[in-house]
């Protein structure tokens, strides 16, 4: 595998990359001329027919990375695709990802006459098979849609040319493994891949051996490396006493835009009533709301109207929003990689970040692990046995997950969900029995198994005063 690494912008142009005009007159209306990094190495090669493996934090571009090469390859060979099929294939792990890679593809090819669907749960089925009757140039699909989709046989993946696999870590994280090998099987051999990831765990690595051939590794940042402007923080305190933390935080009128994490959707949940008691205008995203609500709760975000969006890791994959103040982790993430991509949420477009994590006891393990990933030692204060702050039954938030063992399995205490073949699912994953100890087989078509919102696919990402296609 050969790597290829660049840790500075460069003056190339769009121009320069050889892409088709089409491209460079959507480019340019929307005030894009330099390509970030991972841009700027990636497209080459794509271009080229390689297979490859993008390593980039969020923000930098990587859409843009896979989109934009992809759609010279069709403007260069105009031809229609199968009948329930698509010529392109794109896989992300949750329906807001999708439907902002949907409408980057949508932006970038408007002068193409590129034709794109989205599939996704939360929706009713049948316009997605009417979308794909005649087969279309795009395909942007959760996996558990697509499969749904599949086991229906409205779908045929025989003519692929290209497969992407977007936020592939997130996507084996959440218990996909098999759900993609499936869709693999029905794709042809002869396809071109392409893998993008926000970080590389080592199982992702030697999953991604497996299905790519002699691809080319391109990495613009080091796999554990936090986001660059953000000033991170570690506040020690008893898990009843976080509810009472997290309002004495709010108090603060910067934390205007201000993204919550917890591990799971009932501790979203739990945290954002509390917090609506204080009378801190907040919501919850994750994947049991619907997809009105989520939308709702987005654009309220976007526009200012609410101070906070309680999230879970899922939910947060595919937010693009650049004013985004603080990140606050109520719970620290069982998976110290999750951390690097949660505090990626602040700091974009050049603006200042701050980054404070609420670590229970219990929890200082987790602290550890993200430490040793990141190479660093975060701040700390201690509020244990602050007598200022009250105590909250079941302020926890949720589920302590257990730490991830040998083989790359994320375990969870029964209920939580943390293990990839729990009994929650969240932005499409299928998964077993509800309790957490599920066997992870398909259980069927699902309507609201995978969440869509948010947009912006194409919006500009300023940096230093110009703007970079995402």
């Amino acid at each position: 595998m050969k790597d290829m690494h660049l840790t500075t912008t460069t003056s190339t142009t769009f121009a320069e990359l050889g892409l088709n005009a089409s491209l460079l007159k959507a480019l340019d209306a929307e005030g894009y001329t330099t390509p970030t990094p991972i841009q700027a190495q990636a497209i080459p090669g794509v271009l080229a027919g390689r297979d490859l493996m993008g390593i980039a934090q969020t923000g930098t571009g990587k859409t843009a990375a896979f989109a934009l090469p992809i759609l010279h390859r069709l403007a260069a060979d105009r031809r229609p695709a199968l009948r329930q099929g698509a010529r392109v294939l794109v896989l992300s792990p949750t329906r807001e990802l999708a439907s902002q890679i949907a409408e980057s593809f949508r932006v970038y090819g408007k002068h193409a006459g590129v034709t794109v669907a989205v599939m996704y749960g939360g929706v009713p089925f049948r316009p997605q098979v009417n979308a794909l009757s005649r087969g279309v140039d795009v395909l942007v699909a959760t996996p558990g849609r697509l499969l749904d989709h599949l086991e229906q046989r409205s779908v045929n993946l025989s003519g692929v040319e290209v497969l992407v696999l977007d936020e592939a870590d997130q996507m084996l994280d959440m218990g996909f493994i098999a759900p993609i090998r499936k869709i693999l099987s029905k794709l042809s051999q002869r396809r071109q891949s392409l893998f993008f990831s926000a970080t590389m765990p080592r199982e992702i690595g030697a999953l991604a051996a497996e299905m790519l051939r002699d691809p080319l590794r391109v990495s613009v940042t080091p796999v554990a490396k936090t986001a660059d402007r953000v000033t991170q923080s570690v506040i020690h305190i008893e898990p009843q006493k976080k509810h009472s933390l997290l309002v004495e935080l709010f108090a603060d009128p910067a934390m205007k835009r201000t993204l919550v994490f917890t591990r799971t959707k009932r501790g979203a949940d739990k945290v954002a009533r509390h917090l609506e008691s204080a009378g801190i205008l907040v919501a919850a995203i994750h994947g049991n709301k619907s997809q009105r609500q989520r939308e709702a709760a987005l654009h309220e975000f976007r526009n200012g109207r609410i101070r906070g969006l309680v999230a879970t890791d899922i939910a947060a994959r595919g937010i693009d929003i650049d004013e985004v103040t603080h990140v606050v982790n109520y719970e620290l993430p069982n998976i110290p990689e999750s951390y690097v991509h949660r505090i990626g949420r602040t700091a974009r477009a050049g603006a200042e970040g701050i980054a404070i994590s609420l670590c229970s006891g219990e929890e200082r393990a987790f602290l550890r692990d993200i430490e040793r990933l990141t190479r660093q030692t975060i701040p700390a204060s201690d509020r244990t046995g602050d007598a200022t702050l009250v105590s909250t039954a079941g302020a926890g938030g949720g589920e302590r997950g257990h730490r991830h063992q040998a083989g790359g399995h994320r375990n969870g205490a029964p209920g939580n969900g943390a293990h990839k073949h729990a009994g929650h699912r969240e932005g499409g994953a299928r998964s077993g029995g509800g309790n957490g100890s599920g066997t992870g087989k398909y259980r069927g078509p699902q309507r609201n198994a995978d969440a869509r919102g948010g947009k912006g696919g194409g919006k500009r990402h300023r940096s230093g005063g110009a703007a970079t296609a995402r």
